[in-house]
């Protein structure tokens, strides 16, 4: 019996099983392999934004070998994108093969293209593999060659003359049966765009018209991202192929940008870990005192950029550096940032004596309160080890429970839910493999205005600060996405609100780094009974709304007389319905955190004690909206 069990499971496998892809193929077959996760645009990290990075870095690169100052880019409808430089032009000869022959490209070369992000000779070509059409020409010596492609695979090719001037032009359209439903979003745009002017001082780079410049470099970065004030004016120190820039300000916890040849090291890597270490070191050797690096650092914003000869990154996305030396052959990298700070941060202090006096008394009053709570700490940490993975407060995922390192970060996300029926059926419904559930017991405390203290004495932040590893900052984040999911009502709002001004207290780093979103569940269930197949029987057409616009068409759609439920809380929704919300289609909106947003002021005024005013607002600006009834809005 178990051996026609064997037989019957065993595969064929023979040459036809053997199969050789193109290179572009190859590309379009694991897109992964080359650009991550490929995503719809909604968040940052999507593949259609390293597509556009792809084609952009290119130019960067002309820019950095001193040709070409201005670099137009258009998106158009949100949807396609063309990138045009002025630099010298991919060479017209090998013009086919540098966008659609992997391995092929002018950046081995390390005399042309020393020091440059794209170095494997893949970038533009899966750019061409993934797009539904992709435009590409080439201006040099006063003719213009172009080649058009559609999934990779060559259309036409031609030559002409032309009087523009020399440089590359690029147009590309993702592939939406790969990129579903994708759109550019002009936000995450313009944030990449403004880290490469930050890198490239002189560079001018037009987006969509609009003209984005840098004239200070890293000093404008943190100007334009702080969202708390400096506390003495930036210090700002460049070298040859190094460059950092920081400040401290009254904000809890640490913040840090970091750069390797003009990419944006969102994951930061050996470069930031270098920055770290050695500026706290340097400031307390300054000092000559025994002080605590955790003091030191305590509302630290600071930023480095360094040049790398043929840069190592973890993963193809490049969000993380590995490389230990500044080049194969080259001076360890830690040493040569090390060296660097050791220099010139000691001779800035000693020349700012004054600055130096407005650093040590911030040191020392970060120094005051964490010894003030102390032993509050101290409790605190044991009751979270104790309790946090014992009890029902978190179900982790197992990225976590087979590996203590948490490797698999980037999938892996935590639902801070309310009350245990939430929660229940949250856990009934979740991905066990990467999604964990927090449960809140009741409201959380309002912590605005409050010292971190509370973060200890209070239960439910101490816990939750120990589930997601952040009591010494966000490296040791365990979850990639924290996902607060209350209930559509009043007191889920509330509770919303709340979780946000906890974190915006004393982790602004997690919402400013992209990490805590808010998840929507549908408001309402329309359906209707449809029959289906020749025995008679019947089923339900089922649509979901997230909004009272989306519930009006689909009555509309379903007429006539649709049952319409309308959810009031996250308990009511069965595990067997829930985990439609919370699978690949999950609907999150990211909360997000700018210098302009004035967060000082909105959390005085909405979570301050002025209750009074926030009562007279709400009583002026009430809005009553009549009831609509269904056979009306059908």
């Amino acid at each position: 019996m178990e051996e026609d069990e064997e037989k019957q499971t065993t595969v064929e496998y023979n040459d036809d099983n053997i199969r050789h892809l193109s290179d572009m193929e190859h590309v379009r077959t694991r897109p992964g392999m080359y650009i991550g996760k490929l995503g719809d645009g909604s968040y940052p990290e999507d593949g259609i934004y390293v597509l556009l990075k792809e084609v952009i870095d290119n130019s960067i690169d002309e820019f950095k070998m001193h040709a070409g100052k201005k670099i137009d880019i258009r998106v158009e409808d949100n949807l396609r994108v063309s990138v045009r430089d002025y630099g010298r032009g991919i060479p017209q000869g090998k013009l086919i093969e540098a966008v659609s022959v992997l391995n092929t490209g002018g950046k081995y070369d390390s005399k042309a293209f020393k020091k440059s992000v794209g170095l494997n000779g893949v970038g533009v070509k899966a750019v061409n593999a993934l797009s539904a059409r992709f435009v590409v020409r080439s201006y040099r010596d006063g003719k213009v060659r172009e080649a058009i492609f559609a999934k990779g695979i060559l259309q036409s090719d031609t030559t002409s003359d032309s009087e523009e001037p020399t440089g590359t032009y690029i147009f590309f359209e993702p592939d939406s049966t790969l990129f579903e439903h994708y759109n550019f979003r002009p936000e995450f745009i313009e944030t990449m765009l403004r880290n490469y002017t930050y890198l490239n001082t002189g560079l001018a780079i037009v987006y969509n018209g609009h003209r984005i410049v840098s004239r200070n470099g890293l000093v404008d970065l943190l100007n334009d991202t702080m969202t708390a004030t400096p506390l003495y004016p930036i210090i700002h120190l460049k070298g040859e192929d190094i460059e950092i820039a920081f400040t401290h300000t009254n904000q809890y916890g640490e913040e840090y940008h970091s750069f390797v040849n003009g990419q944006h090291t969102t994951q930061g890597g050996t470069h930031q870990s270098a920055f770290k270490e050695h500026l706290a070191r340097t400031i307390k050797e300054y000092f000559n005192k025994n002080l605590d690096y955790a003091d030191i650092r305590n509302g630290l914003v600071g930023a480095i950029a360094i040049n790398v000869q043929e840069p190592v990154f973890e993963s193809q996305t490049k969000v993380k550096l590995g490389s230990l030396k500044m080049a194969p052959e080259g001076p360890n990298l830690n040493k040569f940032v090390g060296d660097f700070i050791k220099t010139e941060v000691d001779n800035y202090l000693h020349r700012h004596t004054d600055v130096a006096d407005v650093m040590y008394q911030k040191i020392q009053e970060s120094e005051k309160e964490r010894k003030a709570i102390a032993g509050v700490t101290k409790l605190a940490r044991e009751r979270a080890k104790k309790a946090n993975l014992h009890n029902r407060k978190l179900r982790d995922c197992r990225i976590h429970l087979n590996d203590a390192k948490g490797d698999g970060l980037e999938e892996s996300c935590i639902f801070i839910t309310e009350g245990d029926s939430a929660s229940g059926s949250i856990t009934k419904s979740r991905d066990v493999n990467t999604q964990a559930v927090f449960s809140l017991r009741g409201k959380p405390l309002n912590s605005y205005g409050l010292t971190k203290k509370v973060v200890y004495e209070n239960e439910e932040f101490n816990l939750l600060q120990a589930a997601l590893n952040i009591e010494d900052g966000i490296d040791g984040l365990r979850y990639n996405k924290v996902i607060v999911a209350t209930d559509a009502d009043v007191d889920g709002m509330h509770i919303r609100l709340l979780m946000i001004t906890f974190f915006l207290q004393f982790f602004p780093d997690l919402i400013k780094k992209g990490h805590v979103y808010i998840l929507q569940t549908p408001l309402f269930r329309v359906r209707n009974k449809t029959k289906k197949g020749g025995k008679g029987k019947s089923e339900f057409e089922t649509i979901y709304c997230y909004s009272e616009e989306e519930r009006i068409a689909a009555i509309r759609k379903l007429s006539p007389n649709p049952e319409i439920t309308r959810f009031k809380g996250l308990g009511e929704i069965s595990p067997d319905e829930f985990k439609h919300f919370i699978g690949k289609d999950m609907r999150l909106e990211q909360v997000t955190l700018r210098k302009t947003d004035t967060v000082k002021e909105l959390l005085e005024f909405y979570m301050g004690k002025n209750t009074m005013e926030r009562q007279n607002f709400i009583i002026n600006n009430l809005v009553v909206e009549e009831d609509v009834p269904n056979e009306d809005e059908a």
